[in-house]
């Protein structure tokens, strides 16, 4: 069993930047791939970025592409989100999900494990 926490989120200006950080329970962090997934009102959840435990190899959706960017500390049980350039469409809720293994989905169904997600609200 994995417990997800996010935190780091707020109100930010556009243009501005926002870091997030999920802090999962358990000893066995680094053989989880981590995600960040995002859900604007009346919108589904969409993925917005993962990272793999064992290699820390990246994916990220093609709408923060070069504006977030994603990385993980195993030693703190921490997976981070960096977002600069904000836009107004960034505005969501960012869930932080956990999926036990070496594969890395960018789909809600591949993940097991949700935080109960926090608030970004891009002003413009």
């Amino acid at each position: 069993q994995v417990q997800l926490v996010e935190s780091g989120g707020g109100l930010v200006q556009a243009g501005g930047s926002l870091r997030l950080s999920c802090v999962a329970s358990g000893r066995t962090f680094s053989g989880y791939a981590m995600g960040w997934f995002r859900q604007a009102p009346g919108k589904e959840r969409e993925f917005v970025a993962a990272i793999s435990g064992y290699t820390g190899n990246t994916r990220l959706a093609d709408s923060v592409s070069g504006r977030f960017s994603i990385s993980r500390d195993n030693a703190k049980n921490t997976v981070y989100l960096q977002m600069n350039i904000l836009k107004s469409e960034d505005t969501a809720v960012y869930y932080c999900s956990a999926r036990a293994g070496v594969i890395v989905p960018t789909t809600t169904s591949g993940y097991g494990y949700w935080g109960p997600g926090t608030q970004i609200t891009v002003s413009s």
